[in-house]
């Protein structure tokens, strides 16, 4: 299937349903042993973790280092975080969360091909809730 290469931009209204949606991903972010991430990781749309055979926790940004990247942002915008486990044995990643920032589900990433059937990978979606607040969601 061809790409159309004309016009440009998203369109709201009719058009050709049968066009690919493009979206852009940057190389993704990568983290080992316990850590406490950078907003450029939690915010850059995936995140591959390899704590090997041991338990990692991966602790969020706080809020107000992620409200200092993302100065413009207004009470619900959003963005995703996907965390891939690529540990074994016992290399499960747990996610904890920075100063401000509320969990609502499983904070824990099953190692790949887990018998949990959860495949070794979490979908985070975080969603502002107020000046250097955020309520981050476990969705898959």
């Amino acid at each position: 299937m061809a790409i159309p290469n004309s016009g440009g931009g998203y369109q709201f209204t009719d058009g050709n349903t049968n066009e690919i949606i493009m979206g852009v991903q940057a190389a993704p972010n990568t983290a080992t042993a316990t850590a406490t991430l950078t907003v450029a990781q939690t915010t850059g749309g995936i995140l591959v973790g390899n704590p090997s055979t041991t338990a990692a926790t991966y602790t969020m940004p706080t809020a107000t280092a992620i409200d200092a990247v993302f100065t413009n942002a207004k009470v619900n915008s959003t963005f995703e975080l996907t965390v891939i486990n690529l540990g074994t044995s016992t290399g499960l990643i747990t996610m904890a969360v920075g100063t401000g920032i509320t969990a609502v589900g499983n904070l824990v990433v099953a190692i790949t091909g887990s018998a949990a059937g959860v495949g070794g990978a979490g979908k985070f979606l975080f969603r502002k809730t107020g000046d250097a607040a955020y309520t981050v969601y476990r969705v898959a």
